[in-house]
């Protein structure tokens, strides 16, 4: 399957517990599915070349904003260790249904933010989602992070296929999130040692 073919649904974080079960950052907006899932699979990333692993789901359960996963034949926090920062998935075909105008977050993850307030200008590509804040993490061509809100107020279009996501930004959003200039450092500096 190519990286398209592939539904992320979490992130595996660290062991957690003796038996083989495994933390894990949820990708998904439908966490409660886990429950009608037996059958995922188990990918380095979503372009990995590697052949995706299928693991048996025996039981799931949700803890803090994070979801604990055990798979058949996982048995120790060895089994488990192996298995850090693997990616879940299922095959894009056995997506929940959206309702219309509702994306998923793995389709936004790798888009390009376009702000298109005055002249079309590209913000940066979302590296990850803080879905408890409803925020996109940018990471800008110069480096950094920027965190716009994802509200439909700024929402211009989304082109899923394309990874572009046209956004009308308020002035000085994206000045908020800037880093600090030499100057500015400098100005903080003295004031300080001023205290």
């Amino acid at each position: 399957m190519s990286d398209a073919d592939w539904a992320i649904l979490a992130r595996l974080v660290r062991p957690q517990g003796r038996h083989g079960e495994i933390l894990a950052d949820l990708l998904t907006d439908f966490p409660e599915r886990f429950a009608e899932r037996k059958r995922l699979f188990l990918v380095a990333s979503e372009t990995s070349r590697t052949p995706a692993r299928e693991v048996t789901l025996e039981r799931h359960w949700l803890h803090k904003s994070r979801v604990v996963l055990k798979f058949s034949g996982i048995d120790s926090i060895n089994d488990a260790e192996l298995l850090r920062g693997l990616l879940v998935a299922i095959p894009a075909s056995e997506r929940a249904p959206l309702s219309d105008g509702a994306v998923y977050i793995s389709d936004l993850i790798g888009g390009e933010v376009v702000n298109v307030s005055s002249s079309p200008a590209s913000v940066g590509t979302i590296t990850d989602v803080d879905r408890e804040a409803g925020l996109l993490v940018v990471q800008p061509a110069g480096g950094g992070e920027i965190l716009i809100p994802f509200a439909k107020a700024y929402l211009a279009d989304i082109d899923v296929k394309g990874k572009r996501i046209e956004m009308r930004l308020p002035d000085g959003l994206l000045d908020i999130n800037a880093p600090v200039s030499e100057e500015e450092r400098r100005a903080l500096d003295t004031t300080d040692e001023g205290e």
